[in-house]
């Protein structure tokens, strides 16, 4: 990590910090208490793994600073990417009923559903308003176009999960399904950050359309590459259970490759249980009908697409550097 990520993600947590600090109020302390263990902050277990990567705000500050603007400018549409992605966490964890989220019990389990709920929209809301600080140092027509940006991807990632959700009980699902529900519960968000950081930076239209395509191809690549650890994944790598998306019957892009062969492992999925006992047999059915090679082909292709359109918006300087090397390290990971 270089000096100048090191330097963002300080002062993208300094933000956030201070965007929570509006509920810092004697009668509404325990609900901040809420929000700064479910960012990571307090509680035991509290710091850097419990906070999390907070790609999506370097993302932004590395894209802005990458097109020649003052990133300290842009902290809190860094903070606000980052709250929309933590309201999003906090309330897909109520519905999918997880009871852990980076190791800890999820805000939910500690506090009930009801809390939970307000704790996102209280996420949701700061978001905004972190965005509405932009007016003190951007153009009101940047500080418009930068916020409805990130609000259409609000949009599409309720999109997202309800198609995510709707998978669970549905038997028909496709291959272009998944590509449907990935884009916007995973990609909107990352191709927004990277949008966001190319308006407030001042880039024209052709650049901003190169970045945003760059956060697209990126989030589904690392969609595609979560699904594959979470099947074939080194356990003390990841430090997930690899047993646990086939056991959990999630739809992700090896299970519906599989799942349109037709062949073994579409008739133990409809027929059998998944269990501890045979999910290593099953994972490794799963991969002899080329479920893993077509997953690990996606990921690749998607790996190119990204890659490609971060050379044609042509970052410069330090951050884009820094920027590159991101990007290889998010889409060369194994955890």
């Amino acid at each position: 990590m270089t000096d100048l990520t090191s330097n963002m993600l300080a002062e993208s947590e300094i933000e956030l910090k201070r965007q929570i600090s509006r509920l810092d109020e004697a009668n509404t302390e325990p609900f901040k208490e809420m929000l700064s263990y479910h960012m990571g902050w307090t509680g035991e277990g509290a710091g850097r793994e419990a906070t999390g990567k907070r790609i999506r705000p370097l993302l932004l500050l590395l894209t802005i600073a990458s097109c020649g603007g003052d990133w300290m400018k842009a902290v809190p549409a860094a903070a606000a990417v980052e709250l929309i992605h933590n309201f999003s966490l906090v309330h897909d964890d109520i519905q999918d009923n997880s009871l852990k989220r980076r190791g800890r019990p999820t805000v939910w389990v500690n506090w009930g559903a009801p809390l939970a709920i307000n704790v996102g929209d209280a996420l949701f809301a700061l978001s905004n308003l972190s965005m509405m600080d932009l007016a003190n140092s951007f153009p009101s027509e940047q500080v418009i176009s930068a916020s409805t940006a990130l609000q259409r991807t609000c949009l599409d990632l309720t999109r997202g999960q309800y198609l995510d959700m709707s998978f669970e009980n549905r038997e028909d699902v496709k291959v272009d399904d998944y590509w449907a529900m990935v884009t916007g519960k995973t990609a909107s968000l990352l191709s927004s950050s990277c949008l966001i950081g190319a308006i407030l930076g001042n880039a024209d239209n052709p650049t901003q359309e190169a970045y945003r395509s760059f956060g697209h191809f990126l989030g589904l690549a690392f969609q595609i590459q979560d699904d594959i650890l979470g099947i074939w994944g080194d356990e003390n790598v990841t430090g997930k259970s690899t047993a646990s998306d086939l056991i959990e019957r999630k739809k992700s892009l090896p299970v519906l490759v599989g799942l349109s062969k037709k062949g073994k492992f579409a008739e133990i999925w409809k027929n059998e249980q998944i269990t501890i006992a045979n999910v290593e047999e099953i994972a490794r059915i799963l991969a002899q009908e080329s479920s893993y090679a077509y997953a690990h082909d996606a990921a690749k292709q998607m790996t190119d697409l990204a890659i490609n359109s971060l050379r044609e918006a042509d970052p410069q300087g330090e951050a884009g550097d820094s920027l590159m090397e991101l990007t290889d390290k998010l889409l060369r990971r194994d955890a």
